[in-house]
């Protein structure tokens, strides 16, 4: 055992040996593990980071989701999408009354135009919603109050601001109280909304004003046509039901017959997830990809420098067998430079890899998240690829026979 242990040391010896003897070819062939585990790192850093981002801002998106839009009509065969638009109050009202599964409604439409507030003025989005927005879409008040069921009835001239808004429109004042002119017309601010941050497609949230609906469509639009319906279904369990729900209620109000194509189009909050995290898990791939043609890259350096160490050492090699040395012995020490090799580029490209995770979140604001598991991933691939690309020259050298390996010049 003790001789066992002894030739076991002394392999190690010459291997650590062989590499400090060759410095630079040494720290050039493990520039590829190096490069090759630091992508690995960064790359599912950042796939990581984005999936979680995506997440919470589809999370801010509202609680048990989901989003009615007008959509295309069928005539004579083909799709076409109508200019106007086919849902109305009365829908919203419909869903609201005849849905169990359905919480809370709020029919909305869209517009932009120019704010004035004093002295400033911004172009912003001016959204139409009605008393359950706020439970909707999870989004509380900062300061202030939301409008009121009296106030939606009777089309009231009020208006609750985004913070991107506020900070544009009232930089150093209270708005609660002050009037506004919205395309002209004069409103006066009731609240003024928490900051919510960016949405799953990059724009501002914050950047928005929100009215009642009646009020967009009698003063600000002009159309007594809804551009979409939010919906909040009681439980995430009821999202399936709700929409069931939805679908069958327009299809009836709609007078669409069996086999007929909806004029309208339904999204839930869990659809939009699972196609964000298909091409978050699509780019993670691709970037995975590119990572491990670094690692084979690199693996395969180690094997053609192991092969002219091989070369180079016959000799030597030659006179370890002819005083004792096993085949074994020799396989184990060229296995284990490569190995060695491999795990120290594992360690420094790890050390790089989460070093420019950190670069990017701090310097280019991208949402990085660095996970343990992904490190042992890459670390431990690593070693593998010294395992791999260095067994045949480590089978190589000890296939050679002694005598021949003397005479080598």
């Amino acid at each position: 055992m003790k001789i066992s242990l002894l030739r076991t040391l002394n392999i190690v010896k010459v291997g650590f040996r062989s590499i400090a003897r060759n410095k630079l070819r040494s720290a050039l062939t493990i520039l590829g593990i190096v490069i090759g585990v630091g992508c690995v790192i960064v790359t599912n850093g950042i796939g990581s980071g984005a999936s979680i981002s995506i997440q919470a801002n589809i999370n801010s998106l509202g609680a048990n989701f989901i989003m009615v839009f007008p959509g295309a009509v069928t005539q004579g065969g083909a799709r076409i999408f109508s200019a106007q638009s086919s849902l109305t109050e009365e829908d919203a009202k419909a869903i609201r009354a005849e849905c169990p599964s359905v919480a809370y409604v709020s029919p909305g439409l869209r517009s932009g135009g120019q704010v004035v507030a004093g002295e400033n003025n911004w172009a912003t989005e001016i959204f139409g919603a009605d008393v359950d927005w706020p439970f909707i879409r999870s989004w509380g008040l900062a300061k202030g109050t939301f409008f009121t069921e009296a106030e939606v009835k009777g089309a009231a001239k009020v208006a609750v601001l985004g913070n991107s808004v506020l900070l544009n429109l009232f930089p150093d004042s209270d708005p609660i109280g002050a009037i506004i002119r919205v395309k002209n017309v004069p409103f006066k601010v009731v609240g003024v909304l928490e900051k919510k941050g960016g949405s799953t497609m990059g724009n501002d949230q914050d950047d928005q004003i929100v009215i009642p609906y009646t009020t967009a469509m009698k003063r600000i639009t002009g159309i007594n046509r809804l551009g979409l319906v939010q919906v909040s279904a009681k439980s995430p369990e009821a999202i399936g039901d709700a929409m069931t729900e939805i679908k069958a209620l327009l299809r009836q109000r709609h007078r669409i017959a069996p086999g007929q194509d909806e004029d309208f189009m339904m999204r839930s909050q869990e659809e939009i997830a699972a196609t964000a995290s298909e091409t978050t898990k699509t780019l993670s791939v691709l970037l995975a990809s590119i990572a491990v043609v670094s690692l084979v890259v690199g693996g395969i350096g180690i094997m053609n420098i192991m092969l002219v160490s091989v070369t180079e050492r016959t000799r030597e090699i030659g006179i370890r067998m002819a005083i004792g040395a096993k085949s074994r012995h020799v396989l184990a020490q060229f296995l284990l430079e490569a190995v060695t090799l491999s795990i120290v580029g594992g360690g420094i490209g790890v050390a790089l890899g989460i070093g420019v995770s950190r670069l990017i979140a701090r310097f280019a604001g991208w949402p990085v998240s660095v996970d343990p598991s992904s490190i042992a991933i890459a670390f431990g691939f690593s070693a593998l690829i010294g395992i791999f690309f260095g067994f045949y020259p480590a089978r190589k050298a000890a296939a050679l026979d002694p005598i021949e390996a003397l005479r080598y010049e």
